[in-house]
């Protein structure tokens, strides 16, 4: 059970390495047209960006799938994304996103800084000039902020305004906020 948790653990770290690879070259490259939904305002409940999840899922399913019938240990593996996928539902759709009714703004810590870095990553429309990828890593603020200025010449990013925090009208394009986000920590 030790070996089994192990892979589980390790498949949640590779699949945070994996996600800021993929959301990088893959969401802000050729997988653009279904990742730009995220990018956009919502309209609904679902995004086209949501795709994604579902392929994802489907990978998961199969290796639970394959493992179950004796292709050990695959089984774990598919758990390890499964529970990755978890995470990233909490912290991504419900703390930073606000598509379910998740209404905690991080005043400190961990979380706001994921939740600032993630929020820099919106500030810029498009594809182009955007920084942090990851979904469950997040880089200190100040560097976001140094690599922010950086890509754009010095000039701050076009920035589209700070949303409602109301999930059916979250913009998701929004700068990196909450208070006392210019401080850096």
């Amino acid at each position: 059970m030790l070996w089994n948790t192990l892979i589980v653990l390790v498949t949640v770290a590779l699949m945070e390495l994996f996600s800021i690879v993929a959301h990088k070259y893959i969401m802000h490259g050729f997988g653009w047209g279904w990742h730009k939904s995220h990018h956009e305002p919502r309209t609904g409940w679902f995004e086209k960006n949501d795709l994604f999840a579902v392929v994802f899922a489907g990978v998961a399913i199969a290796l639970i799938y394959a493992g179950t019938r004796g292709h050990h240990p695959l089984e774990w593996i598919g758990a390890g994304m499964t529970a990755y996928g978890a995470l990233y539902f909490v912290a991504h759709d419900g703390l930073v996103h606000r598509r379910w009714p998740f209404r905690y703004t991080p005043r400190s810590g961990y979380l706001k800084r994921l939740y600032q870095a993630h929020r820099m990553h919106h500030a810029v429309p498009g594809k182009e000039g955007a920084v942090s990828f990851g979904f469950l890593y997040a880089p200190p603020v100040a560097d976001l902020k140094r690599q922010l200025h950086a890509l754009h010449g010095g000039r701050p990013p076009q920035v589209h305004p700070q949303p409602p925090a109301d999930a059916a009208t979250d913009r998701c394009a929004a700068p990196a906020a909450p208070p006392d986000a210019s401080r850096g920590r």
